[in-house]
């Protein structure tokens, strides 16, 4: 019996001290979802399907007029078993999404190659930036048979970017953080 009843303060105690996390548990996420390398032309492209998905906070900063900036970091890696993976090939694609209150509409603006599109809905600019296709990697003919090649992909949000007022929170505040885990698959050859 007296078992029974500290298995049940534990438990009270433990879902107490949770509780505060469980604030946190909002619908924010940001992943890849699939990526797959291609052969085009003796030349490996990468195409990936990847989900944004803004918390409230983020959404209340966007529509207050702030920006917000990502990246999509893209590396393909030589597997060594010794040392770390070393990088063959690196490139970012850099994306702006703001807000115009006064067409009522959100702005992507893809900084790396300097496009600019509009959308009526969030769920629409942020479908745009969902999607990356044919990016170049590497020559088929600078990869060896030999080795094992491994391609990564992250989705970095770019805090740095935020208004001076709104950096020291977005660093401490969870709800800031909208960036993905790294995703690694292998290149088939």
């Amino acid at each position: 019996m007296l078992i029974k009843r500290y298995l049940a303060i534990f438990f009270c105690c433990t879902l107490f001290w949770l509780l505060p996390f469980a604030a946190y548990a909002d619908d924010a996420v940001t992943e890849v979802i699939d990526a797959e390398i291609t052969l085009h032309n003796d030349h490996y492209v990468v195409s990936a399907d990847m989900v944004y998905q803004l918390n409230k906070k983020a959404t209340a900063a966007l529509q207050s007029g702030v920006p917000l900036f990502w990246s999509i970091q893209i590396k393909l890696l030589q597997h060594r078993n010794i040392l770390w993976d070393k990088t063959l090939f690196k490139t970012e694609i850099h994306y702006r999404l703001q807000y115009q209150a006064l067409l009522n509409s959100y702005r992507v603006t893809n900084e790396s190659s300097g496009e600019t599109y509009n959308f009526s809905t969030l769920y629409a600019a942020l479908d745009l930036m969902s999607a990356i296709h044919d990016v170049p990697l590497i020559e088929k003919s600078k990869l060896s048979l030999k080795e094992d090649y491994l391609c990564a992909l992250k989705i970095n949000f770019d805090r740095n970017l935020l208004p001076l007022p709104l950096r020291p929170l977005a660093y401490i505040d969870k709800q800031w953080f909208l960036s993905s885990n790294w995703t690694l698959w292998p290149l088939k050859k």
